[in-house]
């Protein structure tokens, strides 16, 4: 797992969150959070199942109008510059998102022209990242006979074309083994040394999280229930705490137990049937 560098000095402010609010009829799935993420951090959302963390990313992505409160992205408000966000950002969502009847190489010059990048720049762009994520080998292989570490790795290269300020993960090493899931997150550290790319990640691997994560919000039933260096929320707990032991601590332990148990086994049926 690699190492987390600190944030430079007084960093700016890459994602701004006030009071941001979402409703389905009377059921606040998220219910006015508010944090900073500063550019270049690695910035990591946990909570059980169902406790708001993609329906917040879908709001900071512009995939989910908020029903209240602010938000802005690299600069840009969710509401008000919707397109200059979606230019500014990259995203890597839960569900299989590349082409398996295309080439790894096909995939990326597909999104090449969707983000705009120009001809000429095209094809270095593209072999750059596949060369970053550990795929210029693969290029020319159809995707549909990638590992599921491959398939990850490929949609982060895709994610990172167009090279965004801030790049959207939502539990990107769900259904990966151990040592695929360190690859995976070998690559997402090397691009953000090299571009400084702020990140924003959900995760239900607690030992990830905190080898990775400069700072983490705890999300429970919509609300922020509690946010701080990993160092600091353990602390918080006791000497000896984990994050797993903040978790629990903070979100209703029946509860929780019963959502992680029935998601871990639904997205690992999902995994295994999207990528074989």
């Amino acid at each position: 797992m690699p190492d987390k560098t600190d944030t430079s000095t007084e960093p700016k402010s890459a994602v701004s969150l006030v009071e941001l609010t979402k409703k389905f009829g009377d059921f606040f799935a998220v219910d006015h959070i508010s944090f900073e993420v500063a550019e270049g951090e690695i910035f990591g959302l946990i909570g059980p199942n169902g406790a708001g963390k993609s329906t917040a990313i879908k709001m900071l992505t512009t995939l989910l109008p908020p029903t209240s409160g602010t938000a802005t992205v690299a600069g840009c408000d969710i509401i008000r510059e919707a397109g200059e966000v979606r230019r500014k950002i990259g995203y890597v969502p839960q569900l299989l998102s590349a082409d398996g009847s295309l080439t790894g190489y096909e995939n990326m010059l597909l999104s090449a022209r969707l983000y705009g990048i120009p001809r000429q720049q095209q094809a270095p762009r593209i072999l750059d990242a596949l060369g970053i994520m550990g795929l210029a080998d693969y290029a020319d292989h159809l995707v549909s006979r990638y590992s599921g570490g491959m398939i990850r790795r490929l949609e982060i290269a895709l994610s990172m074309l167009h090279r965004p300020a801030v790049l959207f993960m939502d539990e990107p090493t769900s259904g990966l083994d151990p040592a695929a899931r360190e690859a995976v997150w070998d690559h997402i550290s090397e691009l953000r040394r090299r571009f400084h790319t702020t990140i924003i990640v959900t995760s239900h691997y607690m030992e990830e999280v905190e080898a990775l994560c400069h700072r983490v919000a705890l999300i429970a039933r919509g609300r922020i229930a509690a946010i701080g260096t990993p160092a600091e929320l353990k602390s918080s707990i006791g000497p000896d705490a984990t994050l797993d032991d903040v978790f629990e601590a903070l979100v209703d332990a029946s509860e929780t137990e019963t959502e992680r148990s029935y998601g871990d086994v639904r997205r690992a049926r999902r995994a295994a049937r999207q990528h074989g």
